[in-house]
């Protein structure tokens, strides 16, 4: 009978590299949300405006994504439908189920978002190709997704 292991504490060099992913992920979001409010957005509202802008999406499905109730993704939707940035259209298989879209200006005001990020104009802008080629699929890996060659993305 196999005793069971005691998990083993992390050593010096991966606590480095959690407390430098918590600093890339600090900065991340201070960019994004200096982005948003350049776009008179709020966070939750570039965010699920970035989500619709790779597609079409039931509400709950977002509310999922963005892990929140779904009545505060129908406020968000909302509020985003009446500048023109999202719409509301039937389901295609199931005209009852309503799907939020991004509306043209909404998919200009999200890649508009994403190219406006100082983040990644300037620290991943400042490694090689190849560096950022590295760290893309050591995060691949890291999240359990395949970095194959050529990758995706």
């Amino acid at each position: 009978m196999a005793t069971p292991r005691t998990p083993r504490r992390p050593d010096a060099l991966t606590m480095e590299v959690v407390e430098l992913i918590g600093e890339v992920v600090s900065r991340y979001h201070a960019d994004y949300e200096e982005a948003a409010a350049g776009h008179a957005l709020t966070g939750a509202q570039a965010r699920l405006l970035s989500l619709l802008s790779l597609g079409p999406s039931p509400m709950r499905k977002l509310a999922r994504q963005l892990k929140c109730e779904p009545s505060n993704v129908t406020g968000i939707v909302d509020r985003l439908e009446a500048r023109g940035l999202v719409e509301r259209r039937p389901e295609p298989g199931d005209r009852r189920v309503k799907v939020a879209a991004a509306t043209e200006e909404g998919r200009s005001v999200a890649q508009s978002l994403r190219e406006s990020l100082r983040f990644a104009r300037e620290p991943l802008a400042a490694l090689t190709d190849d560096e950022r080629v590295s760290l893309r699929d050591a995060l691949r890996r890291m999240l359990g997704e395949d970095a194959g060659p050529g990758g995706h993305g």
